[in-house]
């Protein structure tokens, strides 16, 4: 029939036209407001996983809302045809945050490790095209990101032929050192696994990283898309080891809810990818660009402060671990929070929500928390209260 005899819509919410790939929580959402969520029946929410990681000052800044509602007025989208201010000031403070020397961007994280994958691709000779990657690792949904993705039940389906990827434990030594050999192409690595439970990389296994990707004259690419941006402390989590990697990847944070992802290449990288050789249509868009601008501004006036707030909701959880055998342990770098139980997380996850706190599970058994970088001591508490009750409750 023709679409305008088609009934008005009823006000009730379906998945019928949805592509059944996502497990959603029983919540509908209208709004959002600093670190909370509100529901379509009002009630508030408090959100430890700000979106995975996206919204990192929470929700409706004003700051942020500001700036994209100004440009907004101006200038939504211009194609790469055409140059603007915006792309060029986000790209010179990136490179200038990174130590990088070059910008490319896109507008997700899996787009933006595969830009950076082409390059490796270009560079790489039929004796040096293997890639070291680790296991438990996640480097996004496209195919190649898929390739270099730790996890088999994530992978099996979508790898293409051809693919040489080794596999190491994250944090093994000796496993790297045995894994980069002369035909390796490039390491990947996330300096903190996000989704593959929260595990910080230690400093020496970044540093020996480093030390034998120059030795055997590999790229080291550090994927920043979860844990770059100001969330471990750092503008990116590599920075703790003192180590430039030859490419960079980021994006969730970068233009606070808006697409946008980032690949930063040194020059030495960036020559790989000569005009024509990749591209985006919408990466970079003027709007994008200019909340971006805005929120690095942010991070640079907040960086101190996250580090603080990282050690307040620490001792908050290392309390409730105390109280609660089933939680094992916490892994932690910064505003990254990893509560490791012995028992599966998704019936805590469902508790938390019903009681107005919004947590994922990772792994199976993992509670992973990412709050916003304006948390609260008020809001912690909320939260550790939330999960105490959950804990306490008979069904766990």
């Amino acid at each position: 029939m023709d679409i305008s005899d088609k009934p008005p819509y009823s006000g009730v919410m379906s998945d019928k036209y949805l592509l059944g790939n996502y497990t959603r929580l029983p919540l509908t959402v209208s709004a959002g407001e600093g670190c909370y969520l509100i529901g379509d029946d009002g009630r508030r929410y408090l959100d430890m996983i700000t979106g995975i990681g996206v919204n990192a000052f929470g929700y409706c800044h004003p700051r942020l809302t500001s700036v994209l509602l100004e440009q907004s007025r101006e200038c939504v989208h211009t194609s790469n045809l055409v140059s603007h201010r915006h792309q060029r000031a986000l790209a010179e403070r990136l490179c200038g945050m990174s130590g990088l020397d070059r910008a490319f961007f896109s507008n997700s994280g899996t787009e933006a490790m595969e830009a950076a994958l082409k390059a490796v691709r270009a560079r790489s000779k039929p004796e040096k095209s293997r890639i070291v990657s680790l296991r438990g690792s996640f480097h996004g949904r496209t195919m190649g990101s898929l390739a270099l993705t730790g996890q088999p039940e994530l992978r099996q389906n979508f790898v293409f032929p051809g693919a040489e990827i080794t596999f190491v434990e994250p944090n093994d030594r000796a496993a790297l050192q045995a894994a980069i050999r002369e035909d390796t192409s490039a390491v990947v690595l996330e300096p903190v696994l996000g989704e593959g439970g929260i595990y910080p990389l230690k400093t020496e296994y970044l540093q020996l990283a480093r030390q034998l990707t120059r030795a055997t004259d590999a790229y080291l690419i550090a994927d920043e898309v979860q844990c770059g941006l100001g969330r471990t402390g750092r503008y990116f989590a590599y920075q703790w080891a003192e180590i430039l990697p030859d490419i960079v990847v980021t994006a969730k944070p970068l233009a606070a809810g808006l697409p946008l992802g980032a690949t930063l290449f040194t020059e030495d990288a960036a020559q790989w990818l000569p005009p024509h050789s990749h591209g985006s249509t919408f990466g970079g868009g003027p709007l994008a660009c200019r909340v971006a601008i805005e929120f690095l501004k942010m991070i640079a006036e907040e960086l101190p402060g996250i580090g603080e707030r990282a050690g307040q909701f620490l001792a908050r959880l290392e309390t409730l671990r105390l109280r609660h055998p089933v939680i094992t342990e916490i892994r932690s770098k910064g505003l990254m929070f990893g509560i490791q139980l012995s028992v599966p997380g998704a019936p805590i996850v469902a508790a938390a929500l019903a009681r107005g706190l919004l947590v994922n599970c990772t792994q199976g058994t993992v509670l992973r928390m990412l709050p916003p970088y304006i948390v609260s001591e008020r809001e912690m508490d909320e939260a550790v209260r939330v999960l105490d009750d959950v804990f306490c409750a008979p069904a766990q």
